[in-house]
């Protein structure tokens, strides 16, 4: 016998669908079926037609409702070394701070980092992520699993290169690709499908032309996406260019070697030129672009050029190390100013219309999606996409008052202002309270391990100040 659907009402609030008409209910209402969205219009006519069927009616009168957000970058196993990796340039925050401490990480520890990663996304509105590549796979599923979030999930992959801690430098080709495949059986579609596995490439410097080739393959063979950082510093195309012979860097390589498809997000993507945003464009590359990171050790991406090529860019934080601050409300805001005033150094000429408000919104919710491949069922508020829902209070000093939803959204909004967040169908923070994990004890946990992780993996950082 077939159990009852559960169907919920939400109703009085203005509602930025993102749908292809661009469509906002002054005061809307949205039907959820179990996990789906089956109707969305004016709230006289869903309550006329589905109040008398519904399980729970909601009234949201002066709220906001918006497609739950998409950040498509994030490392949520760093999550315990936030701080640990201030002030320094990449190559030294790889080598001597977040490769000895993701190196000395248990399962255990890539559990509550992620549980405590995850419930920082939730209160930004985040209902989807995607992992950029981290340590135990197997503590990250259980996390979004408990949390209720749906996430890409991806094991940190590498198989050469300088400054490896010792215990990575024995990790084979066929081990990589072997662990990404044992992962992909183990967790992929679970968690009420919640859950996707992708395969990862942590940088070109640390992967072998057989590690590419075989991981574009075996990708290609499951049918799912391959996360990687791509074109970060200028370091790294000169290296690229010594190795292989080729006139640019890491994306005319990877054009090169057929790596560049439709399933590969790639992120940061800083140091490329007018024909690798081409190649990119070409091949149906998403990127990933974390305006805070990338202005913090790498610089300026050309994102104007990218979206004007037709290429998919999503917002990302990236991790706690590299931001500190894992919002992507504060993403969006940074992502139009950075790239207004990128804008100026770039031609010495201003442009306040660079990526307006209704561009990043896209990116945050709409491109997200498309980035992790899930664009069919996540990204807007329609009929027959799954019921992920961020409702959003603007009556307070942040927000209060609203002239243009869209600008007040990109440009006022803050994480605070997100109350409630639904993803799947249930609610998973209520009243800006989460709702399936106790948050005060996470973080007590998540503060102890931290402190062990750093002992055993020998970080000691400089003293800034004269503290007595």
């Amino acid at each position: 016998m077939m159990e009852r659907k559960v169907v919920s009402v939400v109703h009085g609030g203005m509602i930025i669908t993102m749908d292809e008409e661009q469509r906002v209910f002054r005061d809307g209402g949205i039907v959820i079926e179990d996990d789906k969205i089956k109707a969305i219009g004016e709230s006289g006519d869903i309550l006329g037609r589905f109040s008398h069927v519904a399980d729970h009616i909601i009234d949201l009168t002066g709220h906001i409702l918006l497609p739950g957000f998409i950040n498509s970058h994030v490392h949520s196993s760093q999550q315990l070394a936030r701080g640990i990796a201030d002030d320094v340039d990449l190559m030294t925050w790889l080598h001597h701070r977040i490769w000895p401490y993701e190196s000395s990480m248990t399962e255990d520890d890539s559990y509550l980092s992620t549980l405590l990663c995850g419930i920082e996304l939730i209160h930004s509105g985040v209902t989807c992520f995607a992992e950029a590549g981290g340590q135990h796979v197997s503590g990250m599923a259980r996390a979004v699993s408990l949390l209720g979030l749906r996430a890409c999930l991806t094991e940190s992959t590498m198989d050469s290169g300088h400054g490896l801690p010792p215990s990575w430098t024995t990790r084979t080709t066929h081990h990589c690709i072997q662990s990404q495949k044992d992962n992909y059986h183990n967790y992929h579609n679970t968690a009420q499908g919640r859950i996707r596995i992708w395969f990862g490439i942590r940088q070109i410097m640390n992967s072998t032309n057989h590690l590419l080739i075989q991981t574009r393959d075996a990708a290609n063979q499951l049918k799912t996406g391959i996360h990687m950082h791509v074109a970060e510093i200028p370091y790294e195309n000169q290296l690229v260019m010594d190795a292989h012979k080729v006139d640019h860097g890491t994306v005319t390589y990877l054009a090169k070697i057929d790596f560049l498809r439709n399933n590969l997000l790639a992120a940061h993507s800083v140091w490329i030129d007018n024909n690798e945003i081409s190649l990119l464009s070409r091949a149906g590359v998403k990127v990933s672009h974390c305006p805070a990171a990338a202005m913090r050790m790498l610089g300026f991406a050309p994102v104007r050029e990218m979206l004007d090529a037709g290429i998919c860019v999503s917002l990302g934080t990236d991790g706690a190390p590299s931001n500190n601050r894992m919002s992507i409300v504060d993403e969006m805001y940074l992502a139009s100013l950075i790239n207004k005033g990128r804008e100026v150094y770039a031609n010495g000429t201003t442009d306040p219309t660079a990526l307006p408000a209704e561009t990043i919104l896209k990116m945050a919710t709409v491109n997200g999606a498309k980035s992790v491949l899930w664009d069919d069922e996540l990204g807007s508020l329609e009929v027959g996409k799954k019921a992920d829902i961020v409702v959003v209070n603007p009556l307070s000093w942040p927000m209060a008052p609203v002239h243009d939803c869209i600008s007040s959204i990109v440009y006022c909004m803050r994480s605070e202002n997100v109350v409630s967040v639904m993803c799947n169908g249930l609610w998973i923070m209520k009243n800006k309270k989460i709702i399936n994990v106790d948050e005060e004890e996470v973080i007590l946990k998540a503060m102890q391990a931290s402190v062990e992780i750093l002992k055993r993996a020998g970080i000691k950082l400089p003293t800034r100040m004269n503290i007595i």
